[in-house]
């Protein structure tokens, strides 16, 4: 896989991983709101990956001007 877009892929998979990881640990710390924060928990995941999408269409057409017969 070409450098720049696996380093983009690498950044939406730590921002999911932290989100994950928070949206856990507060639901842990605040038993009552379980429900509430797993919801926003995933909207933030959503977030993460649709702001991830244009840099990673960007790192994409940057590698793929850089490979050669692409």
């Amino acid at each position: 896989m070409p450098k720049q877009t696996l380093i983009e892929l690498l950044h939406i998979l730590a921002g999911l991983a932290a989100t994950a990881l928070i949206t856990q640990v507060a639901a842990w710390a605040y038993p009552l709101a379980r429900d509430t924060i797993t919801i926003v928990g995933w909207v933030a995941a959503v977030a993460v990956v649709l702001m991830g999408i244009p840099p990673l269409r960007r790192a994409w057409a940057i590698d793929r001007r850089r490979t050669p017969g692409a």
